[in-house]
């Protein structure tokens, strides 16, 4: 059976050119080929205009900041400041003081695991998370179960990567202190019902972490819409660059949660009898943070918002849904996770072939994928699967590109079966 391909996109573009062309990483050769970069949800590659803010910032305003009264620190400080409202904006936060510059989702997700479970967490209470989390949502809430005595309960899940709503219904009780998921699954490309958890969640009387690092290049943002009582994604995932995240959480948490590091930055006043915190966002940041990340995160931000999240969303669903069509023709490939609300990501199983020599293959013609069981070992324990070839698109994929990569594969398992 042939695919119609009349309405697909073939590519977005962007001020009448291929959007590809904002980013230089992307227009070299590997092994003697172009390079396709299908790895997106590992990291994303950076426009012309991320790469510019960072370089900048060295070249022009390169100081600390929050602690000096001279030009340069000032700039930089300023400079700072407006990416922080830029992203709380993105998101529609209340107030920028709800938005915390971290190192990423993990980090993010580890300081209220910390604050949070020192804060609310004792002997036989427990936590929820789901069954699909990246290790980042699973292992700081172990930590912390294992250190105040409770217990670590999972939303499960069905054969298509879906979540057990009714199951989740049932675990919720007095004793469940947090609920934390995953918007987007990595691995499946699943997108949660994390609306209706942060509803049903709330009606326990129980807060909601979101871990929005495979949601937030992919889809709207609306944390006061969705209600979440915290939410933490990465720099690094949404075209912006590695090692600055955001960590999102309501005032009236943030307030009364305790510091998670001690420092310069996050204290008014320190004695030797004592420390009075910093407020908001401050507190939660001590020492000298990542200055230029934090800065060239608003380049990204305003990519994204300048290039559209709606229209993104489109073409990717368009490209996802063309390249499903087209795998699902190749005899011998399982597509691991069907859920019906998808996004960006495929995951693959070939028959008989280990995932990483697919992918080892793959490369050599060009084509970068993520192959493993990509920091989600229960999923792979479930579908009973070492690991699998994972497909994860950005807005500078293009339909051509997967045509390529739809003919390697074939000749790859050609080769290896």
């Amino acid at each position: 059976m042939e695919v119609n391909t009349e309405n697909t996109v073939r590519q977005f573009l962007y001020g009448g050119e291929p959007i590809a062309k904002q980013f230089p990483a992307l227009h070299q050769s590997v092994y003697g080929k172009p390079l396709v970069y299908f790895d997106n949800a590992a990291t994303t590659q950076k426009p012309f205009s991320v790469i510019h803010a960072i370089s900048d910032y060295y070249n022009t305003i390169n100081s600390n900041i929050h602690r000096g009264v001279h030009y340069l620190s000032q700039k930089a400080t300023d400079a700072y400041e407006v990416s922080r409202k830029a992203v709380a904006s993105f998101i529609n936060a209340r107030n920028s003081s709800e938005v915390i510059f971290t190192k990423g989702t993990t980090d993010g997700i580890n300081l209220i695991a910390d604050v949070y479970g020192a804060y609310a967490l004792k002997e036989g209470d427990s936590v929820i998370i789901s069954a699909m989390e990246h290790h980042s949502n699973i292992v700081p809430w172990q930590l912390m179960c294992d250190k105040h005595g409770a217990q670590l309960k999972v939303i499960p899940m069905n054969e298509d990567g879906e979540l057990l709503m009714d199951e989740f219904a049932n675990l919720l009780d007095e004793r469940v202190k947090i609920v934390a998921v995953g918007y987007v699954s990595n691995t499946l490309g699943t997108i949660n019902p994390v609306k209706e958890i942060i509803e049903m969640a709330h009606a326990n009387g129980t807060p909601v972490l979101i871990d929005a690092a495979q949601a937030v290049q992919h889809l709207s943002i609306d944390v006061q819409d969705l209600d979440c009582d915290f939410l933490a994604f990465s720099g690094h995932k949404m075209y912006g660059p590695t090692g600055i995240g955001i960590l999102y959480g309501k005032e009236e948490w943030l307030e009364k949660l305790p510091p998670y590091q001690g420092g310069g930055d996050m204290i008014k006043t320190v004695t030797f009898t004592g420390t009075e915190y910093n407020e908001l966002p401050f507190k939660y940041e001590a020492g000298t943070p990542h200055i230029d990340g934090a800065i060239s995160l608003k380049a990204a931000v305003d990519f994204i918002n300048e290039t559209g999240i709606g229209e993104i969303a489109a073409f990717e669903n368009g490209l996802l849904h063309y390249v499903t069509s087209l795998v699902n023709e190749i005899p011998g490939i399982e597509i691991i996770g069907r859920a019906k609300a998808k996004t960006s990501a495929l995951s693959l199983s070939v028959k008989g072939v280990h995932p990483y020599d697919v992918g080892v293959l793959l490369d050599k013609m060009g084509i970068a994928v993520r192959t493993g069981h990509h920091c989600t070992q229960p999923v792979m324990d479930f579908y009973c699967i070492p690991g699998t070839v994972r497909l994860s698109l950005a807005v500078y994929n293009t339909a051509d590109e997967i045509d390529y990569f739809i003919s390697s594969l074939k000749r790859a398992i050609n080769m290896l079966v």
